[in-house]
């Protein structure tokens, strides 16, 4: 194909994309995030088309940049890195172009900037070093064994059997299968060495020559030569001014060992022919189902590239239930005496410290806690300004939270399913911070990101309506369009992949678009959303049953229930009055006002139920009412709930009383409700039957706090007399716990 007619095809191709991002498409149009997937597959197919699209990507971003477009500049960017990641023979006028642009977005406001500065440090890095970003998620990814490269991935997927059919769990297992079946620790290797000398030495390297001796050579060899450009690589990214041209020479030695003297850049007598493809390998995925009590493991991790034991702790299924997170009894044989016991990590961080020679001859109690600093005990990763709002997203693995630990481990957990997967994967995220403030032993080495695909059950024949996607999909798709394009539209993808017959035929090579697109995600998606957990307090109407204290994430349904809780004395209720529909309720809340200034209203009304949302369905102002008025805060100001309240009114006319509903919607950032005339209430949590409670008579909701915050005081007691201040200043207003949902770019306001 001629050069114009390839530029042509691809600037069609690109337009295409444009024209997906400023139409309003239906959430699930089956075309959406088609154009960007066959876009990457026309380089991967063709690298020479790679340099083409580089500068269209480049022209178009010029012309965002001045004509204001901005809703286009985050996923130009993130088409345009994906490219340069998998990409040799990139000029470097034209990274210098993308780098410039990148820094003059520097000066634009969030999420924009935060994007923009990411891929300017990456960009800084593979100017200077050609490749570094291609050999580094290979080797992190895969978990390729290298001691100047320590950092490694893995990416659990979790599917929940009762949420998601078979059918579906079945095609996604067979399709990573595939994929991986072919992904070897030496065909890996293989694309690390000769992506690296391509990218250092361009139309020098014989490609094909080299192609063909990487495949001829026995494992030690290919290990040997791996260790030296991963060396080479890593050696000059790391020194303060990298010289490429330094670079280029040591490449090129590896290069000519490996060919021979023939294949330096003055030996003519090797045919230079069209350069291989060189593919970017899927993430190494394990497939779980999320089941109540145990972790059902469908593709064991190969023995000889497992991760250490932090990775194996991370099992969001089997953490304790919160009553037996209380105590923890250690049987124990030994003196009783500190010196005695073997150095375990329960230990002090620091050996020889003034802390452990005063714990020398301490005795030792039944409980096992360590003592942290104030500032560990709310890691980086997890912290964050209340709210749904987005934060810059810190490269994975990378960083110490205590000294002398590397967070050398990153852990992308990748679930699927409905708003009721979400709530089930909260209660685990919950329950895993909770055990951290009594063992903290994963945070300091691990980090941990979460990523949300939906997925909705399959629905019966005769619905012959779309099917609506959850509600935190939907907001994640109104803020950030460019997951809307990618991810929301799987879900129909997703289902049709499960209808179709699987393929007997392995070794034809085929293109999985739904690993895909959850590869680009999971590669791309480093902009967090942070969601505000709430509890719960349950009050039930059997005095003998003690309370109980849940969580949600996105909804509190509440039900009149038909029956009532026995009369105890008399019923307050007066003599001749009809009493309607519904049930007399008590709210208590605190008004959210924009000054964030407490204000407690207290009011009684008839209702037939009401939903606690803590998902901002539109950024419209609600409507208020005599008993609700108008919120005082913005919309934009997402930590507060928003409460439906179906109110009954009394009328009085000719015909005699009659009663009406009427819908009435306010804010509030905690509310307390009580039944007042013996009808009991049925609660539902994040839309799940599995979590409803029955005869309640009143239940509390408040934001719910970080379990470390609520414990500060006992986990650093030495600071008590230099900063007891601060400690019970913090400990008197905790902090709320967030959970992340990782997104192309966060809120686009």
């Amino acid at each position: 194909m001629e050069s114009s007619d390839v530029e042509l095809d691809l600037q069609r191709s690109v337009q295409a994309v444009l024209r997906e991002l400023s139409t309003q498409a239906p959430a699930l149009q089956s075309n959406q995030g088609m154009w960007r997937w066959s876009l990457h597959k026309k380089v991967e197919r063709d690298p020479g088309k790679s340099p083409v699209l580089v500068r269209i990507l480049l022209r178009e971003l010029e012309k965002a940049e001045s004509q204001d477009l901005r809703h286009v500049i985050i996923p130009l960017l993130h088409t345009v890195m994906y490219v340069l990641t998998k990409a040799t023979g990139i000029t470097e006028e034209l990274y210098q172009r993308i780098y410039a642009f990148c820094t003059r977005l520097l000066t634009l406001p969030t999420p924009y900037c935060t994007v923009a500065l990411d891929c300017a440090i990456r960009l800084k890095t593979e100017m200077a070093v050609p490749g570094t970003l291609y050999q580094r998620m290979v080797i992190a990814e895969q978990n390729l064994t290298n001691e100047l490269y320590p950092y490694q991935e893995r990416v659990f997927l979790f599917v929940d059997p009762e949420l998601v059919s078979a059918s579906v769990c079945s095609a996604l297992l067979l399709e990573i299968e595939a994929a991986q079946a072919q992904q070897t620790p030496e065909t890996c290797m293989r694309h690390v060495v000769s992506h690296a000398l391509q990218a250092a030495l361009g139309e020098a390297c014989h490609a094909g020559a080299l192609h063909r001796k990487l495949q001829a050579s026995p494992r030690r060899t290919l290990e040997h030569y791996f260790h030296a450009v991963v060396a080479a690589l890593e050696q000059m990214a790391s020194e303060a001014s990298p010289s490429r041209e330094g670079h280029v020479e040591r490449l090129e030695e590896i290069y000519c060992s490996l060919l021979g003297p023939a294949a330096g850049r003055c030996g003519g007598d090797l045919v230079q022919e069209r350069p291989p493809s060189i593919p970017l390998p899927s993430p190494y995925i394990t497939f779980h189902l999320w089941t109540g009590k145990e972790l059902v493991l469908f593709l064991r991790p190969r023995s000889q590239l497992r991760l250490s034991a932090d990775l194996e702790v991370l099992d969001l299924q089997g953490l304790r239930p919160d009553r037996e997170l209380a105590r923890v009894s250690v049987l124990s044989t030994d003196s009783g005496i500190e010196r005695d016991l073997p150095t375990g990590a329960d230990e002090l961080p620091a050996p020889g410290s003034p802390e452990m020679e005063r714990a020398g001859l301490q005795r030792k109690g039944g409980i096992k806690k360590r003592a942290w600093p104030l500032d560990f005990l709310m890691p980086g990763s997890w912290d964050g300004p209340p709210g749904l709002h987005r934060r810059t997203g810190r490269p994975s693995g990378d960083g110490e939270m205590l000294p002398g630990v590397s967070r050398l481990h990153t852990a992308r957990v990748l679930v699927l399913g409905d708003d009721r997967m979400l709530g089930r994967l909260a209660q685990a995220y919950h329950r895993l911070r909770k055990r951290e403030t009594q063992k903290f032993c994963l945070t300091p080495r691990l980090s941990l990101q979460l990523y949300y695909i939906p997925v909705l059950a399959p629905e019966k024949p005769a619905a012959s309506r779309q099917p609506e996607l959850g509600e935190l999909a939907t907001f994640l798709g109104r803020v950030d369009p460019w997951y809307q394009s990618n991810v929301n539209t799987l879900c129909p993808a997703i289902h049709k992949l499960a209808e179709m017959p699987p393929s007997l035929d392995t070794s034809r090579t085929v293109d999985p678009f739904i690993l895909d697109v959850i590869t680009y995600y999971i590669r791309m998606g480093t902009q967090p959303i942070y969601f505000q957990i709430y509890t719960v307090k349950i009050f039930f109407s059997d005095l003998s049953q003690d309370p109980t204290e849940d969580i949600f994430l996105i909804e509190l349904k509440v039900k009149i229930q038909d029956s009532k809780f026995p009369k105890d004395g008399f019923s307050p209720r007066r003599r001749g009055v009809a009493e309607g529909p519904g049930a007399e309720l008590s709210l208590c809340y605190q008004k959210a006002l924009l000054s964030h200034r407490p204000r407690e209203v207290t009011v009684s009304l008839r209702a037939t139920g009401l939903i606690l949302k803590a998902i901002p369905a539109s950024d419209t102002e609600v409507s208020g009412s005599s008993h609700c008025p108008l919120p005082a805060a913005p919309v934009t100001d997402h930590t507060c709930l928003n409460v439906n309240v179906t109110e009954v009114v009394k009328s009085s006319n000719l015909a005699g009383k009659s009663f009406s509903t009427v819908t009435n919607t306010f804010r509030t950032n905690n509310i307390q409700i009580q039944s007042r005339d013996q009808r009991l209430l049925t609660l539902s949590l994040d839309k799940d039957d599995q979590r409803t409670f029955r005869d309640v008579v009143r239940f509390e909701v408040a934001p719910c706090p970080e379990p470390c915050s609520g414990a500060q005081k006992s986990k650093a007691p030495w600071l008590n007399l230099h900063g007891q201040q601060e400690v019970e200043a913090i400990k008197a207003k905790p902090k709320p716990l967030l959970m992340p949902i990782n997104t192309f770019s966060g809120i686009v306001q």
